[in-house]
């Protein structure tokens, strides 16, 4: 009996461990980036030059990202 109430008791503490892990603070902006500002401006720059976008959307995407990148 003994055994099974540990073992209920050690389920429960991982049930909320894991429970509460996947609290994110309720709304909080979390930005992540696994590239550098450099890199995201060479590849849009490689798109422009490529012909994938256009010259005014190559210079409007990258006032963009420098304001979105350098705002924090």
């Amino acid at each position: 009996m003994k055994k099974i109430l540990k073992l209920w008791a050690v389920t429960m503490m991982m049930v909320l461990a894991f429970g509460f892990a996947g609290c994110g603070g309720g709304g909080a902006d979390v930005r992540t980036s696994t590239t550098t500002l450099g890199q995201e401006l060479q590849d849009l720059e490689a798109s422009y030059k490529k012909g994938i976008i256009t010259e005014k959307q190559y210079e409007e995407a990258k006032k963009n990202l420098i304001k979105q990148r350098t705002s924090d």
